[in-house]
């Protein structure tokens, strides 16, 4: 015959679950439909930005097309070893996006195009571009990108008028550099003249020198969208037009190049300035919580506001344990209650309720021939922590179930009359 199966209030339900996970299953459905939205409406994004080969709005096909039409090839790479391979005398090397390349392609392309006297474009270079393939230039403040007049005598830029620039802003002293496109005094198109091997500008323009280098605040011009308007198809035709060939250098972060100069953690990509904003977060939620911590001191008893029925203290301390899994605690807790009740009905003072020598045979007296054996009350009264929860329960049932024999016999016991 198979034990039957004890079941409690305290023990987990369907419903129980559902009403404890909902919320949470909820949350995670919500943020799975948004990323599938999110998702959803990316995929109609533009993709090849300043891709020669891309016809989007933010592509430049149509700047590609006006080359070829006036006899400039077009070459597309993506690593740092193809680009430098390509620059040579009578190439124009673009790099759309040189903030991407580690510090060894920077050093990689600085040496090609130190032995080219080709030309070099960098479109909006932060200052770690710079110090590596334009040293002495500073970047300075961002500024918005609108039509801007050339202020300046560089022939391109005079010829080519008013042009989309903004961006970046440049700063800082070189021999023979041109600035254009000023915002507040600070140019956002500057070129800067080749220079020898040694490092200077060669006496009377003669001597081998390397190729020139300009510096582009926005790349804005190149888009195919904007590419029609006011002076951005000159402007770009003759600052990418100079040389025959033109080497269009889009990095990518799947370059072999990058892996080989070190691998760079998750806080390395993290910019300076949000360091400090974490130390600063970091610092106010210390503060915050030693405000906010409660203190320790003696306990102080107050009044409740309301009053707890008894069962639902009972059964809110069962889930705790139930959720601690301390059987031990629990079995420990029915048992000391349980002898505490049967000490007075047979007659055992509360000095020894704890003691089983005393207990146990003053129970077993009281008891029929089929209420159990000393070594079994010994079991159940002073025994070890059940093994699971199932053994809790039978173990809660026999205790009730020795209560209730011991009181039974309490009220059936025969009573002497007072007159007799």
């Amino acid at each position: 015959m198979t034990a039957p199966a004890y079941s409690t209030s305290v023990s987990p339900t369907a419903a129980r679950i559902w009403s404890r996970s909902r919320g949470l299953l909820i949350a995670l459905l919500v943020l799975a439909l948004g990323g599938i939205v999110i998702a959803a409406l990316r995929s109609g994004e533009q993709h090849g930005r300043l891709d020669p080969r891309s016809a989007d709005p933010a592509g430049s096909r149509a700047l590609a097309t006006l080359l070829s039409e006036r006899g400039v090839s077009t070459r597309v790479v993506t690593s740092t070893r193809e680009a430098a391979a390509a620059a040579g005398p009578d190439t124009t090397l673009l790099v759309t996006d040189p903030n991407l390349l580690t510090g060894q392609q920077l050093d990689t392309l600085r040496t090609a195009t130190g032995r080219a006297s080709g030309r070099t474009v960098l479109l909006a270079p932060d200052q770690t571009a710079l110090d590596s393939l334009a040293p002495g230039i500073r970047t300075a403040t961002e500024t918005d990108v609108t039509v801007r007049a050339p202020d300046c005598t560089l022939p391109a830029a005079r010829r080519a008028g008013d042009a989309d620039l903004g961006g970046m802003r440049y700063s800082g002293s070189a021999p023979g550099a041109e600035g254009c496109y000023p915002v507040d005094g600070l140019p956002t198109l500057l070129r800067l003249p080749g220079k020898t091997a040694e490092g200077t500008q060669p006496p009377g323009g003669t001597g081998p020198t390397a190729g020139d280098t300009v510096l582009l605040g926005a790349p804005d011009l190149l888009y195919n969208h904007r590419l029609a308007e006011r002076g951005n198809a000159s402007l770009a035709l003759q600052l990418l037009g100079s040389h025959r060939h033109l080497v269009w250098y889009l990095p990518s972060v799947s370059d072999p190049a990058t892996a080989r100069d070190g691998e760079r953690s998750f806080l390395d990509l993290i910019p300076s300035g949000w360091g400090w904003g974490l130390l600063q977060l970091a610092i106010a939620a210390v503060l915050t919580a030693l405000w906010r911590a409660r203190r320790l001191g003696p306990l102080v008893p107050e009044r409740l506001p309301v009053t707890v029925p008894a069962a639902e203290t009972t059964e809110g301390r069962a889930r705790l344990y139930q959720q601690a899994n301390a059987r031990d605690q629990a079995a420990a807790v029915l048992r000391s209650a349980t002898r505490t009740r049967l000490a007075p009905l047979v007659g055992v003072p509360p000095l020894h309720v704890d003691t089983a020598d005393v207990l146990v045979p003053a129970v077993a007296t009281r008891l029929t021939a089929d209420g159990g054996t000393p070594a079994a009350l010994h079991t159940l009264l002073f025994g070890p922590a059940p093994a699971d929860d199932k053994a809790l329960v039978r173990l809660a049932d026999q205790l009730d179930d020795l209560e209730r024999s011991i009181l039974h016999q309490e009220r059936h016991a025969p009573r002497e009359h007072p007159d007799s």
